[in-house]
């Protein structure tokens, strides 16, 4: 039970932190410092909002499942629409793919489990 609870947490904060380090491409020594706060502010969008949708996941699963499989389709869709502008195409582009959605799927559906199980661990109390 512990497990189920602390597995999509811990992960939503490894692949939070692993989003936030695409971030890093920003700083360069030709730019300003203002150039890289402001570069550093607008990569890490979905950094800041995925670390507002674990808080609020936190107590309430159903928002992280969601959530994170939503942003698991919107990066899919995303993705999708870039490669199909792309005149070749290989199986490499699938790399990120799997990267990036398939973690966010597997934290959304960590969260629903936990949702479930937390649902289902209320009905029994209120039967006795």
């Amino acid at each position: 039970m512990k497990l189920l609870y602390w597995a999509p947490r811990i992960l939503s904060i490894i692949f939070i932190l692993f989003l936030a380090l695409f971030s890093l491409d920003v700083i360069t020594p030709t730019a300003t410092t203002k150039e890289i706060i402001i570069g550093l502010l607008i990569h890490n969008i979905p950094v800041f909002i995925l670390s507002i949708i674990l808080l609020i996941s936190w107590k309430h699963e159903i928002v992280g499942a969601i959530f994170f499989n939503l942003a698991g389709l919107l990066y899919l869709f995303n993705f999708l629409i870039t490669i199909n502008r792309t005149p070749s195409f290989n199986l490499g582009y699938l790399v990120p793919i799997f990267i990036i959605s398939v973690p966010a799927f597997l934290i959304g559906i960590l969260f629903l489990i936990n949702w479930k199980k937390k649902k289902t661990n209320k009905k029994l109390l209120f039967k006795k």
